[in-house]
């Protein structure tokens, strides 16, 4: 599975860092992992850059996070995931949101939850959700049903 991460902004809080390369070497035998990290700006910068990355992408399935997108539990993510055939490609933004046309070319919007996260937070939440998902996939222990 090839699965790639473009978010906005480096990470700050040395905690999450270390808890999101755990995460992506927890994930390293399911999957094979790229991120891309774009510099915070303004959302229409932002958003000229996240679709330059993914003029990149064209075949992979992109999937945006946001608040207005669909909320899967666990399970139903890892099946979603599983269905993809083709690369995914994650998108998170800046923390003052995203720009039209960046949720214009998702082929899934998705909403870690009804809360609001910061964008350092939902990037750990992404991290540990795709290691939940690729576990599950494969018959792993990590989810307890």
């Amino acid at each position: 599975m090839l699965l790639k991460l473009v978010l906005i902004g480096k990470l700050k809080d040395r905690a999450i860092q270390a808890r999101c390369d755990e995460f992506a070497k927890w994930l390293s035998p399911y999957a094979k992992l790229e991120i891309v990290e774009l510099p915070d700006s303004n959302v229409a910068k932002e958003g000229q850059a996240i679709v330059k990355a993914l003029e990149k992408e064209r075949a992979a399935a992109v999937v945006v996070l946001s608040e207005e997108g669909r909320q899967f539990s666990s399970q139903e993510f890892a099946a979603k995931l599983g269905s993809f055939d083709r690369k995914v490609v994650f998108v998170i933004g800046g923390p003052c949101g995203l720009a039209p046309e960046v949720k214009q070319r998702a082929d899934l919007l998705w909403s870690l939850s009804k809360l609001t996260f910061t964008h350092e937070l939902a990037r750990l939440l992404l991290m540990e959700q795709l290691f939940r998902a690729t576990n599950i996939l494969h018959g792993g222990s990590y989810h307890n049903p």
